[in-house]
Order: C-alpha cells, then structure tokens, then sequence
C-alpha cells in the first residue's frame, strides 16, 4: 500500500471505526489514535455547548458528535474552530433525530454567539462614547456586540425547561463588557428597530436615528421615538455597546 492510502485508510478508520483500518497496524495501538482524536473533538464540542449537552444522554450525544466527527470536513483544528464547524454542520448536513430537541439549531446558535463574542479580537480599539455624549455623536455598534433572535426563549432552556414549539420571537442584544463578561438583554420591538437601523447604518447620530425609524413605527410620533431613542442610546452607551463610528469598519460580524 503506498503512504498516500495508507494515510488515507488511517484516517478513514480514526473519524468511523466501522472502516476496515490499514493491514498491519495492531488494533490496540489503532484504538489509542480512535479514542484520542474523538474525544479530543467532543470535549471541544461539548465545552462549546454545555447546555446543548445537557439535554443529551451520553450515548446519544456521542452518537450526534460522531456523526459530526465523521460526516464534516473540518478545516482548522482551533478550538473555537471546531464549535463553528459544529454549528455549520448542525445547519447545513444534519438531519435532526427523534431525540433531538426542536430548538436545536436556535440553542446552538446561541451558544455559539456566546462562545464568539467571549473570544473575538478586535481590529483596533474602540472609542467609547457615554451618556452625555450620544445626542452629538456619530454612533456604531460596538464589535462586541450581536443582535439576535429566535423564536424560543433560548437564555430559559435547560432540562428543566424544553418549549415542545416556537412561539413568540424573541429579540437579544448580546454584548462583551468591560470587564470581559457576555452578557444578554432581551430587547422589544422598538428597541430591535433602533439598533437594527444603526447596524445598517453605522455613522447615524441620535437624531438621524429617529427621522429613519418613523416611517418603520408608525404607531409612534416622533417626540415618542426621541424619547425613547435617547432612553435606549444613553443605556446602551453606558453598557458600552455604542461606540464613536470609525469610518471603513463595520461593527459587527
């Protein structure tokens, strides 16, 4: 056999044991690679999902990483890597099981996000911008931040908690503070509308915030939307989710 399929046979049999392994290798010395690479892979899985995790049986849950470790190409072997790759699998290759919760996808989702924003490096610093100043500055999103939304109630599942359907959607505000902790805010309509039309346009003051959320609330005026628009900002200023805009940098992923 030439090393190219060696290689490849070796390969085969560590991601599915039920490959025939390369002649010659003994078994036992084959078990020491099988063992070592899949529960490398899960440990990283499961570190990245916890909660996800918690709602498996062990058997059934080595059974969902295996067919991860088996079914998807992986091309960084990074942790953070890996739990994105997971993700991405659990999207576009997975076909859900009987045991699989029915938010699946949306938990992942989020604990990803989580597990991103906890790691992410930003490109250069970031100027804050407080309170006093958000009715006179231009304003972004800070880089440490992510608007999501689902329709569970995904910061509430755990095995205690498991919604058998979607139901209302729920809109997040997911953020890195200052002292590096990710916290979550669930956030309303108006709320969602205000940071949605700053993330598409990075660069709006406080008062061009409010003339383009007009026509999108029309059951507010526009004294409601000022009020609650300097509200909001001057909140989120001090949680440090709004920055000063840095033109030709976007402010989220």
């Amino acid at each position: 056999m030439q090393f190219q399929q060696l290689q490849q046979a070796f390969i085969a049999h560590i991601k599915d044991p039920q490959q025939p392994a390369p002649a010659g290798i003994e078994d036992r010395r084959m078990a020491i690679y099988r063992e070592l690479f899949f529960n490398n892979v899960q440990g990283f899985v499961s570190t990245a999902f916890p909660v996800l995790r918690s709602l498996y049986n062990d058997a059934d849950w080595q059974q969902l990483v295996r067919r991860f470790f088996i079914g998807y190409q992986c091309s960084s072997p990074y942790f953070l890597h890996i739990a994105e790759h997971f993700l991405h699998y659990l999207q576009q290759d997975y076909q859900m099981a009987e045991q699989d919760p029915v938010f699946m996808l949306e938990l992942a989702h989020y604990e990803w996000a989580e597990l991103y924003l906890a790691t992410k490096q930003l490109p250069c610093v970031e100027t804050a911008v407080s309170a006093d100043q958000v009715a006179t500055s231009a304003l972004q999103l800070s880089g440490l931040s992510m608007l999501l939304a689902y329709p569970y109630q995904v910061h509430q599942i755990s095995v205690a908690y498991q919604p058998a359907q979607p139901g209302e959607v729920q809109c997040y505000l997911l953020y890195r503070n200052v002292a590096d902790e990710v916290k979550f805010v669930l956030i309303n309509q108006l709320t969602a509308a205000l940071l949605q039309t700053l993330q598409q346009a990075p660069g709006s003051t406080q008062q061009q915030l409010v003339q383009q959320l007009l026509p999108l609330l029309p059951q507010f005026n526009a004294s409601q939307l000022q009020q609650g628009a300097v509200s909001l900002l001057q909140d989120f200023a001090a949680k440090g989710v709004l920055v000063s805009f840095q033109a030709g940098q976007n402010s989220l992923p």
